[in-house]
């Protein structure tokens, strides 16, 4: 099927999705999401395995557009007040995800799931699906706020953590895939090296966010007056380029988006109109297109055999979320909706995770047992990401926040 005529079917019918699941009080992202699997090749067949193999570009520019808005939310006068707040939530609810994830699926595979023998595959294992457990999906928090204007207290905490979710995941994931090649008796822990490789990954990524955000500052000093149309080019072309030199450096890409963003809000003279013009003229058919293509690229063939283990893995990511951020909110005297409703928000997952588990299946270290991660972690996302943004829709209306 042509590349282009697949495009268009599968913006139409991801377009048709949304409105209907509109129609019956869903948010419109599960039915964008619920349009990908009824195009899923493994599902229908109505698209192929190779236009969706071409799909890429497309994924990636629309997640790089949704990081950055994402980062338009990270203002110095809202970090001033809750920055210390939304870090220590960040902290404790992505620990807790990932001690309860352990906990659950050690005891599973060594007491009645019984794959393999070694004790010692069972931790690695088990540590490496807990540190795929602390990152949240940002993209489909957002979309559910962008779609329902909400705004307070509980949607600001949502997403102030949705974006320093990815950065503590990843140092999460970095570190312990060091300790879970040890147990396999792959590798000795370099720690010196891993951390010299997370350092590299994370500030690098910053780095070129923060100097492609500078470059942004003189072009519009420079050219003062920006018309809507051209501001819309600049700010996409630049948020494409930021992604771009971050990925050829073998960054952290999603990091340097987000980056971007959280210097175009707080030094661009332009940043209130930018973010305007993303959000009234960009958003919906980023939307559209990025989560109908996560529904299409879900490896549905992947998760036969794992269901038992998907279904544990998601009910003890769920559990350390809502206790990671009860005992946050807590620990710095929140609100009692911030303390009742945030984890409703944190429930998505995908992008990232899916990312780093397709890299540990390539790594030859976890040859043997990457396609139960893989298994696990693709039917999970599945699932996250039709139960969370209904999740987030009703922990918004609990707490009053819905427009």
């Amino acid at each position: 099927m042509d590349v282009i005529f697949s495009i268009g079917i599968l913006i139409f019918i991801g377009y048709l999705a949304g409105e209907l699941a509109e129609k019956i009080q869903l948010p419109k992202i599960s039915g964008y999401i619920l349009a990908g699997l009824l195009l899923n090749p493994d599902l229908s067949g109505i698209m192929s395995h190779e236009f969706v193999d071409q799909t890429d570009p497309l994924l990636s520019i629309s997640l790089s557009v949704i990081t950055f808005s994402i980062g338009g939310s990270l203002s110095i006068q809202n970090l001033k007040t809750t920055g210390s707040k939304i870090l220590t939530l960040t902290v404790m609810e992505s620990l807790f995800a990932f001690i309860s994830v352990f906990l659950f699926m050690f005891f599973t595979l060594y007491f009645f799931i019984h794959i393999f023998e070694s004790v010692h595959v069972v931790i690695a294992i088990s540590l490496v699906l807990a540190s795929l457990a602390a990152p949240t999906d940002p993209s489909a928090t957002l979309a559910v706020i962008h779609e329902y204007k909400a705004k307070g207290e509980v949607s600001s905490t949502m997403i102030g953590i949705a974006a320093f979710d990815d950065i503590v995941g990843i140092i999460i994931y970095t570190l312990v895939t060091a300790f879970a090649a040890f147990f396999l008796g792959k590798s000795d822990i370099e720690f010196s090296s891993t951390l010299l490789d997370l350092g590299l990954n994370i500030g690098g990524a910053l780095l070129v966010g923060g100097l492609i955000g500078l470059l942004f500052y003189l072009v519009t000093k420079i050219f003062k007056k920006q018309e809507e149309g051209t501001l819309i080019v600049l700010t996409i072309s630049l948020i494409l380029l930021s992604y771009g030199v971050a990925d050829y450096f073998g960054f952290e890409s999603l990091l340097a988006t987000i980056a971007l963003g959280t210097v175009v809000v707080n030094f661009n003279p332009l940043s209130d109109k930018i973010f305007k013009l993303i959000e009234r003229y960009t958003d919906e058919l980023i939307f559209v297109v990025f989560f109908t293509l996560s529904g299409m690229q879900l490896s549905l063939s992947s998760i036969t055999g794992s269901y038992a283990l998907i279904l544990i893995y998601i009910i003890a990511r769920i559990i350390g979320k809502y206790s990671g951020i009860y005992t946050g909110a807590k620990v710095v005297k929140s609100d009692s909706k911030v303390k009742k409703y945030t984890a409703g928000g944190l429930i998505p997952q995908g992008g990232i995770v899916i990312g780093l588990a397709l890299l540990l299946a390539k790594d030859p270290v976890f040859e043997e047992t990457g396609s139960i991660i893989m298994g696990v972690v693709i039917g999970a996302a599945l699932i996250h990401e039709i139960i969370g943004p209904i999740s987030s829709r009703f922990s918004l209306s609990k707490a009053g926040e819905l427009s």
